[in-house]
């Protein structure tokens, strides 16, 4: 972290919940690449501003977003998480049930842009959505993400800094070049209303117009 995200970081007290994600990463030798803990924060005040009742996240990993998430949602609500690998997924669904988050989430394995897929054909609507998944596929959740949500819906995505390689003219690997196009679409798409945070590792905060 920078100076500048260490200092705000100091302003906020340990989340024992969070930590304890972060905790079960680390027992199973998993690389913990889940959201900056201020995007964390971010995610449940966008969530709570939106008053999303219905999410999607693109992404489960150890469920920290996904904790971060469905704290923000409203009575009632619901959080629909894609995630690819099985075992990430019973892992986050854990540690959503021992956060007491249980009951709001559902988890779906598989290919992302599938179970997105199937999300549509089952006429699912969303108000918010996060996308912190494989990269190379960006573009391609975004334009599924649009056609997801609700008028007046929020999509967020992580990472598009790529820890540096983003601006890197020398760095054409699919991951750089698909988030490149992403950066460029979300900025510029119509049917959106979109900034970009320049802190942590980059974050795209989109209004579905």
């Amino acid at each position: 972290m920078t100076h500048e995200e260490e200092y705000i970081e100091s302003l906020y007290p340990s989340d024992p919940q969070l930590e304890y994600v972060k905790e079960t990463l680390r027992e199973l030798g998993v690389h913990d690449i889940s959201v900056a803990p201020g995007y964390g924060r971010l995610l449940t005040l966008l969530v709570r501003l939106c008053g999303a009742k219905h999410a999607l996240e693109i992404g489960a990993l150890g469920g920290y977003s996904g904790i971060c998430i469905a704290r923000g949602l409203v009575e009632g609500g619901s959080l629909c998480s894609l995630e690819l690998e099985p075992e990430y997924a019973n892992l986050a669904k854990r540690n959503l049930e021992l956060a007491g988050l249980g009951e709001k989430a559902e988890f779906r394995t598989g290919e992302a842009l599938e179970r997105m897929k199937e999300l549509q054909q089952e006429g699912r609507r969303f108000d918010f959505i996060f996308i912190d998944a494989d990269k190379g596929n960006y573009p391609d959740y975004l334009e599924m993400a649009i056609a997801l949500s609700n008028s007046g819906g929020v999509i967020a995505a992580d990472n598009l800094f790529l820890r540096g390689k983003t601006f890197k003219e020398t760095s054409q690997g699919r991951s750089a070049t698909r988030v490149r196009l992403f950066n460029q679409r979300i900025a510029a798409d119509p049917r959106l209303e979109c900034a970009v945070l320049p802190a942590f590792d980059g974050m795209a905060i989109a209004r579905v117009k």
